[in-house]
């Protein structure tokens, strides 16, 4: 499965990022993958190289280009619990700079490259998105409800925008939440506004996980919630862009 590299023109300057497709000369439909906040890093790479190989066209931006190219910050091969706080202190302060005016901005510009890659199948696309990653895909599809057919947002605090927020959806939607990130109720009021919202949607807690165990390059991994992340993944898209 091929890796390209690229860079995407936004308003503030080129954001680099690279896509892993099949390289069989045919159109597939797009999917846009937020990275975690840790960003651009190899597990991401097999992520989306992964996610290629079922027949998708899959788009990974550097969510912190303003800052210079991925990686922004030097992560080790491992991100333990002792290096965290270390990793986290540098990293926030790019997070807190990456304002919803700045998210709108650059997700206008990652669906218009996306959809005119030529190896990019014409019709609606999908916006998948980890940790902080989540909450971005989740602002993608409400501010682009005609064009983002699929969302899935995995321990990410999709919450966070308030219900009306929830309400400009209209794809298909998973949600899987770590245990560790919210409570029942919490999950309960989650899935009631999507209900008022009348959105078509699965809201989940996966069992005994912790916030980004879909990352194997943290001690957060949970082999079991990276399974039950693809189970639920992979028919999402499928229903929702399979006439693309």
């Amino acid at each position: 499965m091929p890796i390209k590299t690229l860079q995407i023109p936004t308003t503030d300057g080129q954001a680099d990022a690279f896509a892993a497709f099949p390289d069989n000369g045919e159109q597939h439909p797009g999917v846009l993958m937020y990275a975690d906040g840790f960003g651009i890093r190899p597990v991401l790479r097999e992520m989306a190289r992964e996610l290629a190989g079922y027949g998708y066209y899959v788009l990974v931006p550097n969510l912190f280009y303003r800052h210079g190219p991925a990686p922004v910050i030097d992560l080790p091969e491992h991100i333990g619990e002792e290096v965290r706080p270390t990793i986290m202190a540098q990293l926030m302060p790019l997070i807190e700079a990456h304002t919803t005016e700045r998210v709108l901005s650059d997700a206008d510009a990652y669906l218009r490259f996306l959809t005119t890659q030529p190896e990019v199948a014409p019709g609606p696309v999908a916006v998948t998105g980890y940790c902080i990653g989540g909450l971005l895909a989740m602002r993608t599809a409400a501010a682009h409800p005609g064009q983002v057919a699929a969302l899935a947002a995995f321990h990410g605090p999709v919450g966070a925008d308030g219900p009306d927020a929830l309400a400009e959806i209209t794809a298909q939607v998973h949600f899987g939440h770590a245990e560790s990130d919210l409570t029942p109720e919490t999950l309960g009021e989650l899935n009631r506004a999507l209900d008022a919202a009348k959105v078509d949607y699965t809201s989940e807690i996966y069992p005994g996980t912790v916030h980004g165990f879909t990352m194997s390059d943290t001690d957060a991994f949970d082999p079991a919630g990276l399974q039950r992340h693809w189970d639920r993944l992979l028919p999402l898209l499928d229903r929702a862009l399979a006439n693309s």
